[in-house]
């Protein structure tokens, strides 16, 4: 069986993967633990099986880190701190930060995940005006 891969990179360019596009969830995070990992209102996370992501480049750029006493981690490319997938403790499944892909998932978002601890702002901010550049 052929599978299509789907490649990605962190910003700075150091950390780059290809993976199977054969991804079998994919979550907006609204927890506060998210909130705090990426700085913003969400995480973006696509979910596949073990050994579906393959790094091409910079695998030592890459730094891990575990929350104490939970099954939470965090992986992030050292040089620009962009998230980069890892093997997740939780469910044994390799999370995906969907804004690293150079190409479209094999899904598209299913829910809205910790709804109830999104951040105060966010609702206003789904609604506020929609600009295409940086607002003049």
């Amino acid at each position: 069986i052929i599978t299509e891969k789907i490649k990605g990179r962190c910003l700075c360019g150091s950390v780059q993967f290809k993976c199977d596009n054969v991804f079998r969830e994919f979550h907006f995070c609204h927890c506060k633990q998210c909130q705090k990992i990426s700085g913003s209102a969400h995480v973006a996370n696509l979910f596949s099986n073990a050994g579906t992501v393959e790094f091409i480049t910079g695998l030592g750029n890459v730094q891990r880190y575990d929350v104490p006493g939970r099954a939470l981690s965090n992986a992030f490319c050292k040089q620009c701190g962009s998230s980069v997938p890892y093997f997740s403790k939780f469910d044994k499944s390799m999370i995906v930060p969907a804004g690293l892909l150079e190409g479209t998932p094999n899904i598209v978002p299913q829910d809205n995940i910790f709804w109830d601890e999104r951040a105060c702002w966010y609702d206003d901010g789904v609604k506020s005006k929609k600009c295409s550049t940086h607002p003049e």
